[in-house]
């Protein structure tokens, strides 16, 4: 199968991406799901510039769309708090939940091993007695590992752009003094997580926190998330390269990494299709039972299958791109050893 690029297009002034004529013949002798239809997905808020920050900015770990939303805390469908994810996170895979406990479901007395973590939708909604979580983006697994810990949030919330503006330039300022793993800085990173714009975790190239005011009516927000510390009891939250988590025989490993499209950013480093390439060849190592979800993109496909995978396409929630365009991505389901 040939690699071939996505391509921008400018409609409206807008980037727009779309995948090349071929791709629909490409995918077609894939297995296809149409059960994905869940919760909203979202793609990269491209047009969410900060003007007060005036800097190039870094997007976080997933892609978020300005207009479909993201992954929120405040949808429970019926479920208890320790199962719910406690942020809003773009690119969250709550969708996917059904189709990844069916393949854990004979695998439920295995350690469950998530390297890129990002919302924690999936592993919090098939609860594993044991877990490895990990996450290049070092809040991220500060604030869960200050809820294992019990953390309850003392700091004044409200949705209001002043009080936001200030608990951001605090937030920074822990930065530059080196306190990110306070539980200090965990609630301020809930709070800008639960207030800022769309979800979105972006630093500036100096490493300050930019995301602007979010424009939400009305925001829910948590102070006690002692729930958590009984669902996180036997979790070891890990913040390193994927490649060093220290995997066993008979692991479950459900990885999502980052999207393979042009404009994928990682943390404040790109998560560039070398580190595709390195991710996949790592889980296809393992001896373990394997799934892996990413952008269903021809050479995905092809990297996926070369590697042995057995491939699903599934029709995601998730949109495309932030132009307006409804049209449902399209996402491939990989797993090995299953």
């Amino acid at each position: 199968m040939p690699s071939r690029a996505w391509t921008r297009e400018r409609e409206g002034g807008a980037a727009r991406i779309r995948l090349p004529p071929p791709y629909t013949a490409q995918m077609a002798h894939l297995p296809t799901s149409t059960g994905a239809t869940e919760a909203t997905r979202a793609t990269e808020a491209t047009g969410a510039a900060d003007a007060t920050a005036g800097t190039e900015a870094t997007a976080g770990t997933k892609d978020a769309d300005a207009t479909a939303g993201t992954e929120d805390a405040d949808m429970t469908d019926g479920a208890d708090a320790p199962t719910r994810p406690p942020l809003k996170w773009a690119g969250g895979k709550r969708w996917l939940v059904p189709h990844v406990r069916r393949l854990w479901a004979p695998h439920a007395t295995h350690r469950l091993v998530e390297p890129f973590c990002g919302g924690l939708a999936v592993t919090l909604a098939i609860g594993p007695e044991r877990a490895l979580v990990n996450d290049i983006n070092p809040h991220l697994i500060n604030f869960y590992r200050q809820l294992k810990r019990g953390l309850t949030i003392r700091l004044p919330m409200e949705n209001d752009s002043a009080a936001y503006y200030a608990h951001r330039q605090r937030f920074n300022q822990l930065l530059r003094d080196g306190r990110v793993k306070t539980a200090e800085a965990a609630s301020l990173f809930y709070y800008l997580n639960r207030t800022g714009f769309n979800g979105l975790c972006r630093f500036n190239k100096s490493g300050e926190f930019n995301v602007p005011f979010g424009r939400y009516a009305r925001i829910r927000y948590d102070r006690d998330f002692s729930g958590y510390v009984g669902a996180f009891a036997g979790w070891d939250f890990r913040h390193v390269d994927f490649e060093r988590l220290p995997l066993r025989p008979d692991d479950f490993v459900y990885a999502d990494p980052p999207y393979d499209v042009p404009f994928t950013q990682y943390a404040r480093g790109r998560f560039s299709w070398d580190d595709q390439v390195r991710a996949a060849t790592w889980l296809a190592r393992h001896t373990g039972p394997v799934v892996l979800s990413n952008q269903a993109t021809p050479r995905i496909v092809a990297l996926y299958e070369r590697l042995g995978f057995r491939l699903t396409c599934l029709s995601a929630p998730r949109r495309i791109s932030c132009t307006g365009d409804r049209t449902p991505a399209r996402e491939v389901l990989a797993v090995r050893n299953l």
